[in-house]
């Protein structure tokens, strides 16, 4: 039966995990099992479990990626974007990739700790460090337990380089270590926006602050002197694709360094949620904007192969391409690069930050 949308979230329903081969959730071996399948997903509480990893450094080989390594404070998102493409990680938990990535979290109070360890390692080489490719380290429990500030410290008093992506003016409450780390040129922040239209970035990623809050934090920090770049990511056809003209005009206004943008990507079980939240939101257009981005993406729902993934191909991937670059022209913006700084790095010294 059809799940309804459940008020706050972005998934519209909680599938189990089907990729890792692992044994649906028995509750009393009952109809108790079937309860979400019969009724829906019940509203539910956000719950954090506290995660004690070995490391925390994740290192990446991709081509078409900007870094080869990254820190993530907390996994799944409590801004439930539902394009989100981290979600299938969750499936290593036994957890469904749809509200439970939105409403199960786990945070690592001991990354900085971890990072310290990392960063003192002897023949260790500095290259900026990304923080929120995977899930937002400023989402609304940074609020209390500050993981994302305790990181931030570290990198400035070692002089590492470090980028941020984020959808929250969260990020100004810590504008205190930025404008320093910035001032050292090795800190930037990119913004991501999706839509102008509150309506629609109500559905898209419910628990996000509003676009003109983010559009406002990119004015301070660059006001502030925190080069800070707008990403308009993802673009969703037939549904935030006609802003992309005014979101640079916006991102322009707000007086953001640079921006890109990037086609909605569906990977694993990102595809199936899309789907049914478009079944809900958007019934008298889901064949239209699924099979848009099936010509974005060779005819399939996702591609995964480099370079292709993050631009698309095909007339679509064109179209967008050529109103970006006009609309980047005429609004006198640039491609966002980072640019940071590497000889500054000093290893921390000793087994403690000195910070803590």
């Amino acid at each position: 039966m059809p799940i309804k949308s459940i008020k706050a979230r972005g998934a519209t329903r909680n599938a189990s995990p089907t990729r890792f081969n692992l044994k649906d959730h028995v509750i009393d071996g009952d109809w108790l099992d079937q309860v979400e399948a019969i009724d829906g997903v019940a509203p539910r509480r956000t719950t954090v479990t506290i995660e004690k990893p070995r490391s925390i450094l994740t290192r990446n080989n991709s081509p078409d990626i900007g870094f080869d390594r990254s820190v993530n404070a907390f996994r799944g998102c409590e801004h439930g974007c539902i394009y989100c493409f981290a979600r299938p990680t969750h499936a290593y938990h036994d957890l469904s990739p749809g509200v439970d990535f939105e409403s199960r979290l786990f945070v690592k109070p001991d990354a900085a700790k971890l990072l310290h360890a990392a960063l003192s390692r002897p023949g260790y080489e500095c290259a900026p460090i990304a923080m929120g490719t995977n899930t937002d380290p400023y989402q609304p429990i940074e609020e209390r337990w500050r993981i994302t500030r305790s990181l931030i410290e570290l990198l400035l008093e070692t002089r590492h380089p470090f980028t941020i992506t984020t959808k929250s003016d969260r990020v100004l409450r810590d504008l205190d270590l930025l404008v320093p780390a910035a001032k050292l040129g090795i800190a930037s922040v990119a913004m991501s926006v999706t839509s102008l239209e509150p309506a629609t970035a109500r559905i898209l990623e419910p628990r996000a602050p509003a676009p003109r809050k983010r559009l406002e934090a990119v004015r301070i920090l660059n006001a502030e002197g925190v080069p800070c770049h707008v990403a308009i990511a993802p673009v969703v056809p037939q549904i935030t694709d006609h802003e992309l003209d005014h979101l640079v005009e916006a991102a322009a206004g707000a007086r953001a360094r640079g921006a890109f943008y990037l086609p909605v990507r569906l990977p694993h079980e990102v595809a199936p949620l899309f789907r049914a939240w478009l079944d809900q939101h958007f019934p008298d257009r889901a064949a239209k904007v699924m099979a848009t981005i099936q010509s974005l993406r060779g005819g399939r729902d996702n591609d995964p192969n480099f370079h292709t993934r993050h631009q698309g191909q095909g007339p679509w991937a064109e179209l967008l391409r050529t109103r970006f670059d006009k609309a980047m022209k005429r609004y006198g913006l640039i491609p966002s690069k980072f640019p940071l700084r590497r000889d500054l790095f000093v290893p921390p010294e000793g087994a403690q930050m000195r910070l803590l």
